[in-house]
């Protein structure tokens, strides 16, 4: 999915390319290379519910009799942790660098939100290349699903990993922001990325 700079972002980074150092305005030129960048989710990976690794299995009935007991005991617990990998390509067609020092993000599944959060890992997308974020979620699917029966939450988890062969949807919404001599640079709205998955594996 292609970003368009917004204007008032544009406008602060030509002040400040206008204003200050080289290397500042090195630094300005890689958020504007940013605008051009497409984002989309390549794949859903690690994908654990109680600790145990759904996407290990294709089929409900390839479920280890432990891992099933651990699963169901897990569902009389208070909380029932879900935790995944979501790999993002960032598409750079410029060429130049373009850069990216942090993103905030939302996580929704099946148009479920999941988790928000943030993290600040700088990332240099090479010309004409392509570089992958991979962006952790952490959550309670009790909590997600909450007022969910114990089955709908059970069927939930295996079905992230493909097991009934009915693709997940992720959406993901990115607000990146860029490092411009002292100031971090975000962008006012959020990128919406969104995909479907069966298997770990993007559904054509």
């Amino acid at each position: 999915m292609k970003i368009k700079m917004f204007p008032g972002l544009l406008v602060l980074v030509i002040l400040i390319q206008s204003m200050v150092s080289c290397e500042v305005t090195k630094q300005a030129k890689t958020a504007i290379n940013l605008a051009n960048c497409e984002f989309r989710l390549v794949s859903a990976e690690n994908i654990l519910v109680a600790g145990i690794q759904v996407d290990a299995y294709t089929s409900l009935k390839d479920v280890g009799v432990a891992d099933f007991a651990m699963i169901m005991g897990a569902l009389t617990q208070p909380e029932l942790p879900l935790s995944l990998i979501l790999n993002i390509e960032v598409k750079n067609p410029n060429p130049a660098p373009a850069g990216i020092n942090g993103i905030e993000y939302i996580i929704f599944i099946d148009d479920i939100q999941m988790v928000a959060g943030s993290f600040m890992q700088p990332i240099t997308v090479p010309p004409s290349s392509s570089a992958v974020i991979s962006v952790p979620l952490n959550t309670d699917l009790k909590q997600a699903l909450k007022g969910k029966s114990m089955d709908a939450i059970f069927n939930f988890g295996f079905n992230l990993a493909g097991v009934s062969h009915v693709p997940t949807r992720f959406k993901v919404k990115l607000k990146p922001s860029i490092l411009v001599g002292t100031s971090m640079l975000s962008y006012p709205g959020y990128i919406t990325v969104k995909t479907e998955f069966s298997n770990g594996s993007v559904s054509q």
